[in-house]
């Protein structure tokens, strides 16, 4: 049988995991068995958390958008309805940036909708 030595193959594989495993803490960082497994498990985290990241940012829109309105005297879900009755599709996100970066035009908004 011929001898197959897997030097910078494995090597390579084995150094890969070294990079993703560094600043972890202890053993995961330091055994290979435990490394391999904990590069793993936070793969899979950083996988469901990217997803959750939008749900959050969502919401972080949400907040900012309704903490404006109510400045104006009105509600958040008032605000929407009273957008999308007026047939401005401007999204949540450019709202929000409105709301905390632009508050003139985003009065400019309100009174396009009939608020204020």
């Amino acid at each position: 049988m011929v001898r197959v030595k897997r030097g910078f193959v494995a090597r390579r594989r084995k150094n890969k995991l070294r990079k993703r495993a560094k600043g972890f803490r202890g053993g995961l960082r330091t055994q290979s068995t435990r490394r391999k497994i904990a590069v793993y498990k936070a793969q899979r985290h950083a996988t469901r958390h990217r997803r959750q990241k939008k749900g959050t940012m969502r919401a972080l829109w949400i907040a900012r958008i309704n903490a404006a309105v109510r400045l104006a005297g009105t509600t958040y879900s008032r605000f929407i309805s009273a957008l999308k009755k007026s047939n401005i599709s401007l999204d949540r996100r450019s709202l929000a940036d409105l709301a905390a970066n632009h508050p003139q035009d985003f009065s400019k908004i309100l009174e396009s909708v009939g608020i204020k």
